[in-house]
């Protein structure tokens, strides 16, 4: 049987434009040493073996799923990387939704399940996030591309239920 999805998003581990441009940064000076030495000495050509393999590790992390974001009508799904766990959030213990800046910061690691303060995590792109409170007063801050269809997804689950 099919499951009805009201939200459906994947975030990729290497798709944040900060970190992929770092990374183009670290790329470009290995390559720049590597062209730069003079003596040509065998030692130089580790310079562009490592900026290689950045840009290649880049590419491979562009297509990492680092988690998924499913909304049903009774709950909001959160799947990851191979080993981590199904994060399922009961939608009617939600009490309040709200769409927020993620953080304050300009450069933000990819986080998956994160507790921390009271707090849990999810987080791999994007400026803002949706922020969910549940009766208990546990929030879940969940990064996303597309907060406004989020919320609006969640919003309309707790109406149908």
């Amino acid at each position: 049987m099919a499951e009805e999805y009201l939200f459906q998003e994947k975030q990729y581990l290497g798709r944040d434009k900060t970190w992929i441009s770092v990374r183009l940064i670290l790329a470009l000076f290995c390559f720049s040493a590597y062209y730069l030495n003079l003596d040509h000495l065998a030692s130089s050509q580790l310079f562009f073996i490592v900026g290689a393999s950045i840009i290649v590790v880049s590419i491979i992390m562009m297509y990492m799923i680092n988690y998924k974001t499913e909304v049903t009508p009774n709950f909001l799904t959160l799947s990851g990387l191979w080993s981590t766990s199904l994060v399922k959030i009961d939608l009617n213990s939600i009490v309040k939704v709200e769409k927020k800046p993620y953080s304050t910061y300009f450069f933000n690691n990819p986080v998956y399940n994160l507790h921390k303060n009271g707090k849990i995590r999810f987080y791999s792109d994007g400026r803002d996030a949706v922020w969910l409170t549940d009766r208990d007063g546990l929030i879940y801050i969940i990064g996303t591309q597309r907060a406004d269809e989020l919320v609006k997804a969640v919003k309309q689950a707790q109406m149908k239920s």
